[in-house]
């Protein structure tokens, strides 16, 4: 080996090289130990540190006390972004397919997109009208859109009269109102009437007509429309009290598990059930309980008698109902009953059907085990048929306890959650009542017609919605979807939810719920989400003199309440039934306020 003069380099021999690569090891290691101490050191001082960040902090966090972050403050937003929903923005259209409907679905801003502001009420906003008056009647200046009196005022959906808009109960299929079309619908299926059919679905719910009827005859019924620039379908049904959230079947799952709902309906929904192979009518397969009812009316139902009030020829629907026919036969329905406009069809109980089914060549072919029946959030629709799963024997509808029995008795698919039992369903059961009972002290107008929209944001079997069962509310419980998902259990107790991540907008318009419920969020999530954004968004959709129960770690409570205080509520920390040190109790009620802009 020659060196840059020309003269012969020494070659070294085979032990000097080992023993140099020996210290070369040795500093390697060294160096790598320093640089791990230095890491875990600085990791023991910031325990939270997105949390930290999320609220601009400079100061390190020591984690012997309780979070402590600098005060904060909030502009408020433009008076154009006073019905403002981040994940379906119709600004942000433009930027996706409309092949499907692409646009309508979730389409979160990115982190640097986001409003750090807050949302203002409409120009004469009043607290809304009570549950139940609130079922036939608003406040026009809290949904203040004359739109859709006027292009749907044939159908009767609605009417403004001076400052109030009115719920007659119409709608493109209740010539003669709603209450006669669920009559005629609870003699198509007797499981309506005795406790039987309790947790029910609705596609396309115009103001929520069927679903608000539906609670007067002890059904719960989750409203599902998507956003759109008009309308405000969702917002309405909201503003009257009825549960209901943003979403559509496009090209993802809705954000249930299977087998859940015991009753899917579709009234003149304009859903293209026969297109793109069936594979929306495998989704509705898919969150039907086995026994399940999918209830259609309007196209192509009774296509001989009115076709012609459709826009289109007698053979495209008679074709478009063969169809339709086909496809549910293949998906194991059957038709149970119709009459008139109405047809109803009955998923099968058990699992014989499909066994049948089960070939190379059948379409639509059988889920593999790779697919997750439950997988929900951000998960693609599947041209597959989901079969229930045979180690559950009590899912299927006629298996259930009726109505209100099944509140309180442990659901078959404790068993499929990590750690559920008989005994741990009865312990959350039994500190939930105790829970609620001091809730109400702190906060007495909970169990009164002042709330009636409430949300658990960090629910796991329903137990917060089940202790307030006997109160005029209803609760949409949200299990979080990088959690162990229990929402199966939510639905198989007769109770309602769905899955989301709180790093992101919730499916629903501002100012829609009385009452938002929090438990440990901030200590389970904080890894993921920044706080600020969290409280952001329970700021967005809380109703201005709406109120919060944050029950959260003592290391985070300082933290909220800095906040909390930059968002314009009045909070106060109290103690757990229990006393416990570890944890407290933080009541906020969201001020009223208005714009500024619009003085």
């Amino acid at each position: 080996m020659k060196f840059k003069d020309d003269k012969l380099g020494r070659q070294p021999d085979k032990g000097s090289r080992v023993v140099s690569m020996a210290i070369m090891f040795v500093l390697l290691c060294g160096f790598s130990f320093y640089l791990g101490g230095m890491f875990c050191s600085e990791r023991n001082k910031l325990p939270t540190e997105p949390i930290a960040r999320a609220v601009d902090s400079k100061e390190p966090v020591v984690a012997s006390g309780p979070l402590q972050v600098k005060s904060v403050s909030f502009p408020e937003c433009s008076v154009d972004l006073q019905d403002y929903t981040p994940c379906t923005d119709p600004r942000r259209w433009s930027k996706y397919s409309q092949h499907r409907l692409t646009f309508l679905e979730r389409h979160c801003p990115a982190i640097f997109e986001r409003k750090e502001c807050l949302i203002p009420p409409p120009d004469g906003y009043k607290e809304p009208i009570r549950w139940p008056k609130s079922k036939d009647e608003c406040w026009y200046r809290n949904v203040p859109y004359d739109w859709i009196n006027k292009q749907k005022s044939n159908q009767h959906w609605l009417r403004k009269e001076g400052e109030k808009f009115y719920f007659p109960g119409g709608g493109t299929m209740f010539r003669n109102g709603v209450s006669s079309y669920v009559d005629l619908m609870q003699n198509l299926i007797p499981g309506m009437k005795d406790g039987t059919v309790r947790t029910a679905i609705d596609t396309g719910c115009g103001v929520a007509s069927w679903g608000g009827d539906l609670l007067d005859r002890g059904i719960l019924t989750v409203s599902l429309a998507p956003r759109d620039n008009h309308e405000a379908q969702v917002q309405f049904a909201l503003e009257r009290g009825i549960p209901a959230m943003l979403g559509i079947l496009s090209t993802q799952r809705l954000p249930f598990p299977s087998n859940s709902f015991d009753m899917a309906h579709c009234s003149r929904c304009l859903i293209p059930w026969t297109e793109f192979g069936g594979i929306y009518l495998l989704e509705v397969h898919r969150i039907l309980r086995p026994g399940g009812f999918f209830v259609l009316s309007g196209p192509p139902i009774d296509y001989e008698q009115r076709w012609q009030g459709w826009n289109t020829t007698f053979e495209d629907q008679k074709a478009n109902h063969e169809r339709l026919e086909e496809l549910l036969a293949s998906m194991c329905f059957k038709l149970y009953n119709t009459k008139d406009a109405i047809a109803v069809w009955q998923k099968s109980e058990d699992n014989d059907c499909y066994k049948k089914l089960d070939t190379p060549d059948y379409y639509p072919p059988i889920c593999d085990d790779g697919t997750e029946p439950d997988a929900a959030w951000y998960a693609p629709l599947r041209p597959c048929l989901v079969v229930p799963n045979p180690r559950f024997t009590k899912m299927s509808l006629s298996s259930v306890p009726k109505w209100p029995e099944r509140l309180h008795v442990v659901p078959d698919r404790m068993r499929g959650v990590h750690g559920g039992s008989a005994g741990s369903f009865g312990r959350d059961d039994i500190k939930w009542k105790k829970r609620v009972e001091h809730y109400k002290k702190l906060l007495p107008v909970l169990g009164t017609d002042k709330i009636r929209n409430v949300m658990d944001m960090n629910t796991v079997f329903g137990g917060f919605a089940a202790a307030l069962i006997d109160d005029p509310l209803w609760v949409m419980n949200v299990v979080s979807s990088y959690a162990l998902n229990s929402l199966a259990v939510v639905y198989d107790r007769g109770l309602i939810g769905t899955l989301h991540d709180w790093c992101e907008a919730f499916s629903t318009y501002p100012r829609t719920y009385d009452l938002l419920h929090v438990e440990s969020l901030f200590t389970s999530e904080s890894h993921r989400c920044d706080m600020k954004y969290v409280l952001l968004e329970m700021d967005r959709i809380l109703r201005p003199t709406g109120y919060t129960i944050i029950r959260e770690s003592t290391y985070f409570l300082d933290a909220i309440n800095t906040i909390a205080k930059a968002l314009r509520w009045d909070c106060h920390v109290e103690e757990t039934e229990d006393g416990s040190e570890k944890e407290k109790v933080l009541i906020c009620q969201k001020k009223l306020w208005y714009s500024q802009q619009n003085s």
